[in-house]
């Protein structure tokens, strides 16, 4: 349904009830940067150390200059994308034109180019090439996924609708984590054998399976955000602020930050424990590259099925208590990792399914709560900013991941870990460095975790407020629009 104007001059506007297809399709838009976010997660410090031979601290640095990178470029794709005109919205073009390159510099990132013969040329030759790479590849990640993330406030105005489009938004994310370890399982497994060829087979299989879903997610929610726009650009559109004053309105909402230090927290934990499981599993546990993988499936594949359960139980008793359950489970789930001991294969896997109880929470209830904080700056300020407040959400929570990546390597450097390149005999860690991957594995995701929900606590915006924030924007949309319309004769 398009805007239009009844003979009596009421606008209508599109139905806030979205149909499944345009959920399905804006689901699907989250499976390329989850494929690829999982796989570098998850893979990209092992690879760095185990691989391509760099040492933790040098390959830990590597990825906080990245995630900066990716950081600083957020506010200014967001920023543009909010001012950009097209026939297909202010989103899409993004998505449309930033895929192809988004998938050609991933696959790049896990090639070991032979610079040099003299090792230490070599190696500093490697962290340009993967600075570079990384520096582009982000580039491109920033300018399909933000606009991405942004067209969740757009498509609906819905309370609940809201929580459901993320629900199917994240079960791509998940559905598309847990894909790509499938992937990697079998490349381990039934691959080739050398290591180099395994990595590099995994990139480009990841890389081919991240663009395509970005196409369909523009083909099946194009008709929607033409219609969302249409009635947008219908309504009256107050100057916009210059970027200086966005910032400093966007960092004056206190709801705003109330949801950035809950998604810190919850995503701090998340990257640190996935960064350092690898290690866990095959220094600690003394298990395989299969083993690390299928413990990660075993959490996605519980947050996967845990998120739908979510989604239901939060219309009935709301965002910030289904995120104290699920964080709560989460917490023990990780005090548990820290007091395992090798050989309790069985207990290992049963707290990797209860901390994906978790888990899901942290990537469902933080977005859901996200477009409530616009509607509460476009009550105060008469705009409507979602690239703003996305773009320093996802700032924000990489200058984290960022300071988080690189500790783990400060860590595990400062700790003796020992490296190896691909085809050597992996070393036996000293003690110093089985606890140092223990404590990064329990207690410092636990204490993080303890911090958000302390944060979700004092959200000051529950479904009865929020419920209040949108009857009152209605009236006052109705007004200016009637205040729009000549006088009767």
């Amino acid at each position: 349904m398009t805007d239009s104007t009844t003979p009596q001059g009421i606008v209508e506007h599109p139905s806030e009830k979205l149909n499944f297809i345009t959920k399905l399709a804006y689901g699907a838009g989250d499976l390329g940067p989850a494929i690829t976010a999982n796989i570098l997660g998850v893979f990209l410090l092992i690879f760095f150390t185990n691989v391509a031979g760099l040492s933790p601290g040098i390959a830990g640095s590597l990825l906080m200059l990245g995630k900066i990178w990716d950081a600083f470029n957020d506010p200014m794709v967001g920023w543009v994308s909010d001012r950009t005109k097209s026939k297909l919205g202010r989103r899409l073009p993004w998505m449309l034109w930033g895929a192809v390159p988004f998938g050609l510099f991933f696959c790049l990132q896990w090639v070991v180019p032979q610079f040099s013969t003299e090792p230490s040329v070599n190696q500093w030759s490697l962290v340009a090439y993967y600075l570079a790479i990384a520096v582009i590849f982000n580039t491109f990640y920033t300018i399909v996924n933000l606009p991405y993330t942004a067209l969740t406030a757009e498509i609906t105005h819905d309370y609940d609708e809201r929580t459901s489009l993320n629900s199917f938004r994240f079960a791509f994310s998940i559905g598309g984590s847990i894909l790509s370890l499938i992937i990697a399982l079998a490349i381990f497994q039934f691959g080739p054998t050398e290591a180099r060829s395994q990595y590099f087979l995994l990139g480009l299989l990841c890389a081919i399976l991240s663009v395509v879903p970005l196409f369909l997610c523009v083909w099946g929610t194009k008709r929607r955000v033409i219609e969302m726009e249409r009635d947008r650009l219908a309504k009256p559109q107050a100057p916009p602020l210059r970027f200086r004053e966005q910032i400093r309105i966007a960092f004056r909402n206190r709801a705003f930050l109330y949801v950035i230090g809950i998604y810190l927290c919850s995503w701090l934990a998340v990257q640190n424990t996935v960064t350092i499981i690898p290690y866990f599993v095959q220094d600690w546990m003394g298990g395989s590259q299969q083993d690390f993988t299928l413990v990660v499936i075993a959490v996605q594949v519980t947050g996967l099925a845990m998120l739908f359960v979510w989604s239901a139980v939060s219309r009935r008793i709301g965002k910030r208590v289904v995120y104290f359950i699920g964080t709560g489970i989460w917490i023990v789930a990780q005090i548990g990792l820290f007091l395992l001991q090798p050989g309790q294969v069985g207990m290992m896997y049963g707290l990797a399914v209860m901390a994906g109880l978790g888990v899901s929470t942290a990537y469902l209830i933080p977005w859901s709560m996200l477009p409530d904080v616009i509607e509460l700056d476009e009550w105060e300020t008469g705009q409507r900013r979602e690239g703003v407040f996305y773009s320093f959400m996802v700032l924000l929570q990489k200058l984290a991941l960022a300071m988080g990546l690189f500790l783990v390597g400060q860590v595990l450097e400062v700790s003796g870990f020992l490296t190896t390149t691909a085809g050597q005999v992996a070393p036996e860690q000293p003690a110093s460095a089985l606890l140092a991957i223990r404590l990064l594995v329990g207690p410092v995701p636990a204490f993080v975790l303890a911090i958000g929900l302390a944060l979700a606590y004092f959200y000051p915006i529950t479904r009865e407020v929020h419920a209040e924030l949108v009857l009152r924007l209605e009236e006052r949309r109705s007004q200016a629009i009637q205040d729009l319309e000549p006088p009767l004769e």
